[in-house]
Formats: structure tokens, sequence, C-alpha cells
């Protein structure tokens, strides 16, 4: 706890706020968005709302170049990356100057990364309220936590157009106790200050709460710490800064069976209950669950969808592109000598711009960007410093590249079954595929995880993939998530903010790899994060990848299953046997259909073979088995496609150079590279140049401008590497390995 902060004084907002200022309606009509900021002031007629855009990313809202920034210079940029027509019709400095107040769009606006970037942006710009049919989770909460107002309601666009007095209520109504709160206080470190001054109490769920000695008699001390874990690289639990070990590992909520009936005049929000079946994720949130911030009092026996709270995180972890606008936040809102709360489970990592100097149009470089973008890393190394926090930072010695990606390293190193990991990065998710519940937030989350070391949270609704039968052995994790965002369900947007754990035959026969690709892919999703039940593989690859003993990673996932009765919204069930390699046409990953239904030859220009998707180990294997083949076949990459491969941590790098993968990479024409987000982020090789480029790549998202102005397709590990060999999209056909191999 930092003591300076229990003698805040802390205000709330006024009952009524009144909002003068002009709308922006963002359309698909450039002429429209250009009259706009010229002046023009438009009325929501059903002729404008027809043409409201959809789909807004976060990479529209701000470019990853505009993310270079991080103070309050982020105002002149909001919506530079904002597509209507084929056109970019929004430029520096214009929104900013039309003296606009509110922001209005269609459906799932804010979808893609968690930069809050984004709303920072939006709210130095003038900009007080975003109005959208539906607003993604991450987005949605980066607004609350800054104190930007958002609203499904469109009637309130034109009483804010007259300049009324609105209550702060149309924007708190419906919202769970813990939202309003932090609305009402004007953003999240607010609200956490009253927390830890004792002013604001969180609601009780309404469930039997756990005190400290209600652990199971066969869960003793030595139990407790193994639910963390060890080895190298591993990170303490929750607890060690509040004297209270881990007494989330008092719940492990193996049994489904009712243990008692309501109490006849228990206390409002702690009746007792029966336990209620949980799904795996839903056993983690009880494990983690915060009842008393102050006397560090952690977990209940059970929770359910829409239960609104904290949760005490085992890992945190920022990169290059959020560290310093957290430190900032940091150091001018809690003090500049103050110290963060267990610096040894906070991570920061430079991975995303360590190869910006090559991808950088020389027009930007003119402009002087990369000076800017170079101080994130000035910053964050010296924020790193001053708090002894493990940074895993940019390679020297004339390399380029990073140490590692932050997802692949917190896979590789840090998570454990069971854990709760906050992270930066809307591809957090990734870590799930152990059985840890691992979830991205925003600026202003992780700095504030600084102070209390939680996170808020309100327990998401589940929903189960269930893929059953045989893949195909040119069938991988990637064309399944390619199959699963084109289903009605995701594409509509039903799955937003939901928890989606896979299951079945097909997921259990995959290595913890692919898993990580269909958890970290949970992002396209919109769902709040992904999920698979932890089992032998998981075991294995804790056993080899981590040394840890088999009996101790034995332990760690025991009871982690979903209950027999567990409540799905929905379940979706995919024959994997029937797949067929996938591709997802540019502008969207959910723009998915097979190989073979593409009709004619796409002739492509550059293929990238990386990023945290897709620059594990096993897709190194993928890529090898591939290009071998068209190696002996003596096939040579053609003269006009760029293919690049690159690691997502120095470990895979060496595990290539160890099996020879580099030395063939190089044989058949590839760029093989040192890790790094790089073109992924539009930050590095393999960035298209112009509009006509096409690329095909198996990174994890293809909106537009995303990795350059081309056409981006999105396919798998084996799809990318054949489609480099033969200079347009086809489907790997795989030839018999020789034994041995």
């Amino acid at each position: 706890m930092i003591p300076s902060l229990l003698t805040r004084t802390i205000e709330k907002l006024p009952p009524e706020v009144r909002l003068q200022g002009r709308v922006l309606f963002l359309v698909d009509d450039p002429e429209l968005i250009r009259r706009q900021l010229a002046g023009e002031d438009v009325e929501l007629t059903d002729e404008v709302r027809a043409t409201l855009r959809d789909n807004i990313s976060t990479d529209e809202i701000t470019p990853a170049y505009i993310c270079y920034y991080f103070d309050e210079t982020l105002g002149e940029f909001p919506y530079l990356g904002l597509k209507a027509g084929n056109e970019f019709p929004i430029k520096q400095g214009s929104v900013k100057q039309g003296g606009f107040v509110a922001s209005v769009s269609g459906t799932r606006r804010g979808k893609g990364s968690s930069r809050e970037q984004s709303p920072y942006a939006e709210m130095m710009a003038g900009i007080k309220v975003v109005i959208a049919e539906n607003i993604e989770r991450i987005y949605r909460e980066n607004c609350q936590n800054l104190g930007v107002l958002t609203s499904t309601n469109f009637e309130l666009v034109e009483r804010i157009r007259r300049g009324d007095t609105i209550p702060l209520t149309e924007f708190t109504d419906g919202a769970d106790e813990i939202t309003r709160g932090i609305i009402e206080h004007g953003g999240l470190f607010n609200y956490n200050v009253a927390r830890l001054q004792g002013t604001v109490q969180t609601p009780a769920i309404s469930c039997h709460h756990g005190q400290p000695g209600d652990a199971p008699a066969s869960t003793d001390a030595a139990d407790v710490r193994a639910m963390r874990g060890s080895g190298e690289g591993n990170l303490p639990g929750p607890g060690p800064d509040t004297g209270v070990d881990y007494a989330a590992a008092q719940f492990v909520a193996t049994s489904t069976s009712n243990v008692e009936s309501d109490s006849v005049g228990a206390p409002e929000g702690t009746r007792h209950r029966g336990r209620r079946p949980m799904t795996i994720a839903e056993k983690i949130f009880a494990r983690h669950w915060v009842t008393d911030l102050s006397r560090g009092d952690i977990g209940v026996q059970w929770v359910q969808p829409g239960d609104s709270g904290f949760v005490q995180t085992d890992i945190r972890f920022s990169h290059e592109y959020v560290t310093p606008m957290s430190a900032i936040f940091f150091e001018s809102l809690v003090g500049p000598d103050e110290r963060v709360v267990e610096p040894e489970s906070i991570l920061f990592f430079r991975d995303h711009l360590t190869f910006l100097k090559d991808a950088m149009p020389p027009e930007r470089v003119q402009l002087g960007l990369l000076d800017v973008a170079n101080q994130l890393e000035v910053k964050q190394r010296q924020f790193a410093e001053k708090q002894g926090v493990r940074l895993y930072g940019e390679l020297g010695h004339g390399k380029h590249g990073s140490e590692a990606i932050c997802h692949s390293k917190i896979l590789e190193a840090y998570a454990l079954p069971g854990h709760i990991i906050i992270g930066s990065d809307s591809h957090t998710p990734h870590a799930g595929a152990v059985g840890c519940v691992a979830f991205g937030v925003g600026t202003t989350a992780i700095f504030n995880s600084w102070i209390t070391k939680d996170v808020r949270v309100e327990v998401p609704r589940s929903f189960k993939v269930i893929v059953n039968g045989q893949k195909p052995e040119n069938v991988s994790a990637k064309d399944f998530m390619l199959e699963i965002l084109r289903h009605p369900y995701i594409k509509d947007g039903h799955a937003i903010g939901q928890i989606i754990e896979y299951a079945g035959p097909a997921v259990e026969s995959l290595s913890v790899d692919e898993r990580a690709t269909m958890t970290n892919m949970a992002a396209e999703v919109g769902a709040f994060t992904g999920i698979v039940a932890p089992d032998h593989k998981t075991v294995d690859y804790l056993v080899e990848q981590r040394g840890m003993e088999r009996a101790e990673a034995e332990r760690l996932i025991d009871g982690l299953f979903s209950d027999e009765g567990a409540d799905y919204v929905k379940v979706i069930e995919i024959d994997a046997s029937a797949l067929q390699p996938m591709i997802a046409l540019p502008g969207d990953p959910g723009n998915g259909l097979y190989v073979e239904e593409l009709g004619e030859d796409v002739r492509i220009d550059i293929a990238y073979a990386g990023s945290c998707t897709a620059g594990k180990k096993e897709d190194m294997d993928m890529y090898a088995r591939v290009l071998r083949e068209y190696r002996e076949r003596g096939v040579h990459k053609p003269e006009h496609v760029q293919l690049y491969i690159q690691c997502g941590s120095q470990e895979v790098y060496a595990y290539c150079q160890e099996l020879g993968y580099d030395r063939l990479f190089h044989e058949v024409g590839a760029t093989f590279i040192e890790p790094s987000c790089g073109a992924c982020i539009n930050a590095g090789p393999g960035v298209s140049r112009k509009p006509t480029d096409v690329t095909i790549s198996a990174i994890n998202r293809n909106f537009p401008g995303r990795s350059g102005p081309g056409q981006l397709y999105l396919a798998s590990p084996y799809t990318v590497a054949a489609s480099a060999m033969e200079g347009r999209i086809v489907a790997w056909e795989p030839q018999p390995e020789p034994a041995g191999v």
C-alpha cells in the first residue's frame, strides 16, 4: 500500500452534466465527414444512422504510429486511420479544432487492440462522450477508467446537440455498482483511492464469502504455495504484500454439490446459497476475488456471470506502447518518488518497435516520428530501472529485435494453470493455453494495478466451442480459428465480452503452442478471454518447458476443469475432419473461406510468417516442413515474393538454429529475422508499401492499415509457407515425411 494516497482528497462528479459542443458522426461517406469537420452540423436522420461506420477498430482511431505519442499531444490525432469509403478524410488537428464533444458510430466500436491511446486521444481532442450501438469491452472500460462517458442510447444525441443538462444516471443506469462508482468518481484512479481510504466498499456478491481458515482440511500451507508454481521465471502469487498467502487456493472448487441452502437472516449480499457448478474461468475468478482490499481478504466459494468486483493478479505486464503513459499517470497522480506495489510480479517488454527504423516511411522519419517513437523505449527503461521491474528489452551489440514478444515470454516462462494475468495488449489471452485467465486491459488499469495489485472485472458469460473429429494434416489451429470467426454467433457480435472456452477431442489433441493460437485469437472474437482446460499435455509442457517436477505440475491443474452442468450461453460444435485450409479476405479476420473457394489465382507480393500468434516453436516446425518439401523438389522462392520469418522470442530463435531451420529458411530465399511484433503492427520487415501490394500473413488480424496500405490475407503457417513458394495463394498439400524427421 502507498501511504500518501490515504490522505488524498477525492471528489465525485456532480449529479448532472452539460456536454456543450458539437456531435461528430463517423460515417461511411467521406464527403459528409469532411463537411462536418468544416463546420456543418448534421442531424441524426435515418439516412445518416444507416451510414454510421461499424467495426471501427482502435487501429483506425489511433493507428500504430500515432501511439508513439504518450501525452496530451495525442489530441491532435484521433481517427486518422478511419476509413470512409476508400478514403481517410480526417486529418491532424481537425477533430480538436472542430469543437466536438460527442462521437457517434454504429456496431462494435473500439474492436481490436487494447490501446488506451485511442480514447485518450479522443478525450484530449475534446470528446467527452462516445455513443454507439455496442462497444467493445476493453475500449469501453478504457473510456470509463479515463472519465470518458459511454452510451448506447442514441436519444442522447439530440439532447447533447441542444446543450441540455443530462443526469449522470443516463450513463450509469444498468451498470454494476463498481462501474457506476468509477463513472461517478470521474475515473478508476479516484475510485481506487477511495477504496484504499475505505470510503468506498465494493459490493459483496450474493454467495457465501470464504474467510481465512475456511479452507478444506486437505489444503495446507504447502498446497497453497504449490498453487503458485515454482521454477525459473515464475513469479510469486498474490498475497505477499498483504501478508495473506494466496487464500485463493482455499477455494479449489471441485465439488458441484449443494453444500447449504439459503440462510434466513443472513446479511444482504452475503447469503449462504448452494454452490453452483462453475466453468474453469469462474473457478479461477472465485479463487482470486478480493473481498477486502485493506485486509487482504481474497477468495469466495463461487461466482456467477454478472458478479462485479476486483480480482487479485498473479502477473501484470506492459510493453513500450503503454508503460510510458502508465508511468506518467503514476508519477503525476501518485508521486514521482513513490514505488509500485510488488515489482517482482510486474514485467515490462520492449517488443513492438525494435524494427521500426527499417519499416517507417521516409516521410514519417522526416516528420520526426522516429525520434518520438524512440522516447517510448527511453521512458520505459528509465521507469523500469527506477522501480526495479524486470524489462525484456531490445537486443544490443548491433542486433535488431527484442528478447521476446510479451505474449510469447509470458507463456514460455511465467503463466501457470489457475493464474490471473493482465497485460497491456488485447492478445494477452495467449496464455490461456495453459488454463489461466489472461486478459488485456488499458493503460489506466495497468497503472492502477501498480497501486492495488488487483483489477476490476465483471464476471462474463461463457460460451464453449467444441471441436470434434480429427483434423486433416494440412489444417492447423489457425484454420480452426478462421472457421470459428466466420460463425454467425461471432461475426454478428454476439460473443463480444464473453469467455470462449475451447474443448473437444480436436482441441485436446493440440499442443500448448497450437492451443495458444486459439486463445490468442480470442481477441479477434471480441471475447473477454479464451481458455483451454489444462490436461496431461499442459503438465508435459510445464515439465519440458519449465523444468517443473511432474507431481507439482499435476497438482497445479487439480480441480481446473469445468463442472458438469456449468452454464454456457452458447455451445458451438465444429467437425475438424470436415475442415480445409482457410483464408481470411482483406479487411477482417471474420472474412473466412476455404482456399479452394478463392476461384481465381491471387498473386502475392509478400508472405509474412511470424508474430506472437505464429512465431512459436511449433509454428516454426510448420514453416520448416513445408519449405523443406519445396527445397527437396528443387523449388526456390519466386523472385517477386518477399518471404519473412520472424520468431516470437530468443528461445524460439535458438530453437530454429539448433534444428537447422535458419539454414533451411536461407536456402529457400526467406529472410529470417529476430523477434519483434514487427509487421503485425506495421513496424517491421514484411509491411506493405502501396495499396496494390498483396500480402499473405500468419498474424492474427487484417484490419485496414494494420500491416501497411496493401491487401492483407490471413492464413495458417502451412498456407503462408506454401503460398510464398508458389507466388500465389495455395493450400499446402503434404507429402509423406521422410523416416526419422
